[in-house]
């Protein structure tokens, strides 16, 4: 097996952080090509960092380039400004890089979604998590891998609020049998998932991951 080159957006926050720690460490992968707003403090031999506006994805094109793509890209409506700041990271960004990579040969797509995402719901964000399901489905990848994880048990500098009352809640309603398809999952865990389907060769082009199945 040939050595890989991946690709990560979104590897400074939860999910993206674990992820880029295993990367870094794993024997299988010759280099990670990380794309941020602000560059981390890390520094490793594998690892490069590109700094770019989102905003201006297509003048970076040339530089995506790889065998694999995680997109772990994700905020919210308070911490973006608003629901039209939260469409272009959650959709307009995540697609615009899925497009590009897919043109540059990318053969391997993997995408951070979440529970419930439907392009049909009337709630704006499993909607536009939806949505951006649907349109990358119809991008050029020879293998898709969607994951629709229940809530996340983040960082603790990452956590926010309500979260850890939600975890504390779901929790002790898991105990007595009740809502286990929601059991809270850790950012680890959801990480050390991605890279073992990522590494995994698949008949199939589009896999999507349900809570159920991250804890396998």
């Amino acid at each position: 097996m040939k050595k890989l080159n991946i690709l990560v957006i979104g590897a400074t926050g939860a999910t993206g952080r674990e992820l880029v720690k295993l990367l870094l460490n794993d024997n299988d992968v010759e280099k990670v090509i990380i794309f941020v707003r602000k560059a981390p403090k890390l520094e490793h031999e594998k690892l490069k960092i590109h700094t770019i506006s989102f905003n201006e994805i297509i003048n970076h094109k040339d530089l995506i380039k790889g065998d694999v793509l995680f997109s772990a890209l994700g905020t919210t409506k308070k911490d973006a400004g608003g629901k039209k700041e939260q469409y272009l990271v959650d959709y307009t960004f995540q697609h615009e890089f899925a497009n590009i990579a897919s043109i540059n040969g990318v053969e391997n797509y993997s995408l951070v979604s979440s529970i419930g995402a439907n392009s049909k719901s009337s709630f704006f964000y499993p909607k536009t998590k939806g949505a951006l399901e649907e349109a990358v489905k119809k991008l050029n990848f020879r293998k898709i891998d969607i994951f629709q994880p229940p809530m996340l048990i983040r960082q603790p500098d990452l956590m926010r609020a309500g979260e850890k009352s939600g975890i504390k809640i779901l929790n002790k309603l898991n105990k007595i049998g009740i809502l286990k398809s929601q059991k809270p999952l850790a950012v680890e865990a959801l990480a050390e998932k991605m890279l073992k389907v990522a590494k995994t060769p698949s008949k199939e082009k589009v896999s999507t991951y349900l809570p159920k199945d991250l804890f396998k």
